[in-house]
């Protein structure tokens, strides 16, 4: 478990003083040292964000979280990245519009509750399939509303926006093996223009029962500059993320990393290949269950390219869906890299052009490969 802030700080004055003094030999610490100090970039200070279970980092507009599955302190189902999820539910005081493609997490349920009991009008689209599950069905006996998809494909989005000014967003579901037992990230921007997205895009489907294919590209800001660093926005099948994805990875110049649950796409497949022909480094690691019971996974083509790419060591599931370019530019997401996220799903990606940001992205990849079977 990290060490408070506060608690650091006297401990390391009273080696210093006791140092001075002559008392004791100070030693290496075992707690690393980006996770108590702000992080220096070219476009400012990450501050990290101490969790009992997870990593974190805040900017000036933004918060990032990862799950921490490795952490033995993760078993217990608390402390994790849904705490600071729960906290801005908690001082919502407007509206809250939850899109959640599965929800178990009772921290989440119960803060939403609390919410809707204080007066914030608080709504819901589900996947249908999941609706009849205990924590969905509280919501509906405490008077919230939930819209179900009703269609084939997946309400596979996991994104909530908060009193129109915030959103949350990433590859983690609000369920407690998506928070503790399997690897996502987790995205906090505050923007109101980057709520009007997903506002436009939850309307859609909570008010105007559109799901899946039967939608048109309607996203208010598709691409913003939010402290000078460009946001752009993704919501499928309406937007073609593909279109958007495949002139990014094919404009790489130094460098493609990527963690991959589901990587089937024979699109993004073929430039990958191509950009480690042209010697570019390539490596990625994708959920290994994945691979297993995929049709059309990625994953024998890749090792027969000789990529770099190794399945994932997580009991859980690697359930990331990321690219990073050049260790400049991240995209992700609920996006899978598939054919049915890019036609049948509800899905959500954003397209992120911040050094800081990938480099996070990066610290990522490196724990997951490191677990990860060679």
């Amino acid at each position: 478990m990290k060490l408070h802030r506060r608690f650091t700080s006297l401990f390391l004055a009273a080696i210093f003083f006791l140092t001075a003094c002559g008392n004791i030999v100070p030693t290496a610490s075992s707690t690393p040292q980006t996770d108590l100090t702000p992080v220096a970039t070219g476009e400012g200070q990450l501050t990290p964000i101490d969790l009992p279970v997870g990593y974190g980092v805040r900017g000036s507009w933004f918060e990032l979280y990862f799950t921490d599955p490795a952490n033995p302190v993760s078993r217990q189902g608390t402390g994790g990245v849904d705490s600071p999820l729960v906290e801005a539910i908690d001082a919502a005081r407007l509206s809250i519009d939850a899109a959640a493609y599965s929800l178990t997490l009772n921290s989440v349920r119960n803060a939403l509750i609390r919410a809707h009991d204080r007066g914030v009008t608080v709504r819901m689209v589900m996947e249908s399939t999941n609706m009849d599950r205990s924590d969905p069905q509280r919501l509906i006996e405490a008077g919230i509303p939930i819209v179900g998809d009703n269609q084939a494909g997946l309400m596979h989005n996991k994104f909530m926006v908060i009193d129109r000014f915030e959103v949350w967003m990433g590859s983690m579901n609000f369920t407690d093996s998506g928070t503790y037992d399997d690897n996502n990230n987790f995205f906090r921007i505050r923007s109101t223009k980057m709520a009007e997205n997903y506002t436009k895009e939850f309307e859609e489907m909570f008010v105007e029962n559109k799901f899946g294919p039967n939608v048109v590209a309607q996203t208010p800001h598709p691409t913003l500059t939010i402290d000078d660093t460009q946001v752009d926005t993704y919501f499928s099948p309406d937007d073609g993320v593909q279109a958007a994805l495949v002139p990014l990875l094919s404009n790489a110049q130094e460098s493609i990393y990527f963690l991959a649950y589901s990587f089937t796409s024979n699109q993004f497949g073929d430039i990958v290949r191509a950009k480690v022909e042209q010697g570019l480094t390539i490596e990625g690691v994708m959920d290994a269950e994945q691979v297993r019971s995929n049709q059309g996974t990625e994953y024998d083509p890749f090792q027969q390219a000789h990529l770099k790419v190794r399945e994932d060591g997580n009991e859980g599931l690697m359930h990331h869906k990321v690219f990073i370019i050049d260790g400049k530019i991240v995209a992700f997401g609920s996006y899978n890299f598939s054919q049915i996220a890019e036609t049948n799903n509800d899905e959500n990606l954003i397209i992120v052009y911040s050094e800081p940001i990938a480099q996070q992205f990066l610290q990522e990849f490196r724990r997951v490969w490191n677990q990860a079977a060679d």
